[in-house]
């Protein structure tokens, strides 16, 4: 068996060093895709003519095809329609191509969320005299947040992990720094492990402060 425990320790240091930059284009994403997946959920939630069927087709796309297959759309493809789009970064396509992937997830997630909420919830504050956007932000968005979160942090999770594609644009993260060591030491399997590694730790770290977070949300609702 030629594994050196040497060669895979020593890829650490290295490796590290990229963590930020991968979960910064994590987070960002993240957030984009909470905002556009919230605003497709409530359109179609709501049954309004020709918007619900744009929100659907949306949906569609983004969750019927690769997302390799999407950032080579935005970063290779728009320029050739729209040239002002040959301005935009290989990050910058990166963090689009996953928010709009993301987006169409948790748009989802986001819509069974806001049903989980009893109709009985907005007509209680209808009749106190809130308004319908009033309701939305005291009442049913924060019961819904709670059904969401389990759900949401998976999609972070995968978040995170599609992350290593941006390699594929040339975005010198994680993945694509592990790729250039093993090719230049050839120790191909303790590098790519070390990555593994890597990778699997964050996701255990987020894990374990999402469980934190239920936890506390949920402290209110026990009996």
């Amino acid at each position: 068996m030629n594994f050196e425990l040497d060669a895979m320790l020593q890829t650490f240091p290295i490796l590290i060093k990229y963590i930020p930059l991968t979960l910064g284009m994590a987070v960002v994403s993240m957030l984009i895709a909470i905002v556009v997946g919230l605003f497709i959920a409530l359109l179609t939630k709501n049954d309004i003519p020709v918007v619900k069927q744009l929100g659907q087709l949306y949906l569609s796309f983004f969750r019927g095809t690769p997302t390799l297959v999407q950032l080579f759309l935005i970063y290779y493809g728009l320029p050739q329609l729209f040239p002002s789009f040959s301005v935009i970064d290989a990050m910058t396509a990166a963090i689009i191509g996953l928010s709009l992937k993301n987006s169409s997830y948790l748009a989802e997630i986001f819509r069974a969320a806001l049903h989980s909420v009893d109709k009985g919830q907005m007509e209680g504050a209808l009749s106190v005299g809130m308004t319908r956007a009033q309701a939305y932000l005291r009442i049913i968005l924060p019961q819904a947040t709670r059904n969401a979160i389990p759900a949401t942090g998976n999609t972070f999770i995968a978040l995170i992990k599609e992350t290593s594609l941006a390699f594929t644009l040339g975005v010198a993260e994680l993945f694509a720094q592990g790729k250039m060591i093993a090719v230049s030491s050839f120790r191909f399997f303790e590098t790519y492990l070390a990555i593994a590694i890597i990778y699997w730790m964050m996701t255990l770290v987020y894990s374990l402060l999402q469980n934190l977070l239920e936890r506390k949300l949920s402290k209110p609702y026990r009996s």
